[in-house]
């Protein structure tokens, strides 16, 4: 018998949660907005989590759709800042964007 192989798009070391709740329907109730950002999102963010990010980008922006989406994306991309030299080493180059 063999050990099953790894999914190379689960090599993330970032934390991972267990979902509770249909996802599904989580997603449907959020605002058709953050459904737009969310669908094009890098990372799986969980409704719950981009519900949390949306409320307070809406505080930061004032409202603003499009400074919100950006808000977003810039947390994701240190998201994914955070993760890069483990999963794909120093020499890559998204590696220098750790500062961001």
């Amino acid at each position: 018998m063999t050990a099953p192989r790894e999914n190379p798009n689960t090599r993330s070391t970032l934390r991972r949660r267990r979902r509770v709740s249909d996802p599904m329907a989580a997603y449907d109730r959020l605002p058709a907005e953050l459904r737009l950002w969310l669908a094009q999102a890098a990372l799986p963010w969980s409704a719950q989590s981009a519900l949390r990010l949306w409320r307070r980008a809406l505080r930061i922006c004032d409202g603003d759709v499009t400074r919100m989406h950006l808000h977003l994306t810039r947390i994701e991309r240190k998201q994914l800042c955070k993760d890069v030299c483990r999963v794909w080493g120093k020499d890559h180059p998204a590696a220098s964007m750790t500062s961001l």
